[in-house]
């Protein structure tokens, strides 16, 4: 199947007390489906049966399953936004101390089960549907943002070119360990080292990759 971005809504449905609850519960539960039971079982069927409601009350809501995928990874920025509120956006750390904060949060975040089996499961669906393979790269876009706003602070010899690039390769290289140390795979108890190891090296090639190195690179 192949989603069309053009026909999706772009806000939160439920809009009173009754409406709002409705839909907690079938958001809830559309997480739980798809962290428990994967991309396969997504349906809007399935969701329905696993919040006790009738299908035609989920599809009043949610007309179609992309809209729901949509409202989870904005909601699940909002929540990342307010970790980085809490813990990196703090007046007294450094521009590099934010950025290490940054990469040991998205790594201990890595490491849980939600995590883990959350984007594993939307990258399957991305490569059937295309609204959500566009939901899925905009999200990464928006994390990629938060990484290179420091990456651009440490190193300003790099031009915005260079440092979306640089971002998007710590991006990557911490999300490339979740095959091997996100939950329950077979090498989780590593998790602490790794996240040591990384929160140096990382940070390191931002503050003093150069120009010319990513040129070569590329």
């Amino acid at each position: 199947m192949r989603g069309d971005a053009d026909t999706m809504a772009a806000t939160r449905p439920g809009t009173y007390i009754r409406g709002t609850e409705t839909v907690d519960a079938i958001l809830k539960a559309a997480h739980t489906v798809l962290i428990d039971e994967g991309a396969s079982a997504f349906t809007i069927r399935r969701i329905a049966a696993e919040c006790g409601m009738k299908v035609g009350n989920v599809s009043y809501h949610f007309p179609r399953k992309e809209m729901l995928i949509q409202i989870l990874l904005d909601e699940l920025l909002e929540s990342y936004d307010k970790v980085l509120e809490n813990r990196v956006r703090q007046p007294s750390l450094s521009p590099e101390e934010r950025l290490r904060q940054l990469i040991v949060i998205c790594l201990e975040d890595i490491a849980g089960k939600r995590t883990t089996r959350l984007f594993t499961e939307l990258w399957a669906l991305a490569n059937q549907n295309d609204f959500v393979a566009d939901r899925v790269r905009a999200f990464y876009q928006k994390v990629h943002d938060y990484i290179g706003e420091y990456v651009a602070v440490l190193n300003p010899s790099l031009t915005p070119d260079d440092v979306h690039t640089v971002a998007l390769y710590i991006s990557a290289s911490m999300e490339g360990a979740t095959p091997f140390l996100g939950y329950r795979k077979p090498w989780a108890a590593e998790m602490p080292a790794f996240i040591n190891i990384a929160a140096h090296a990382l940070l390191d090639l931002a503050k003093t990759i150069t120009p010319a190195q990513i040129a070569g690179l590329r």
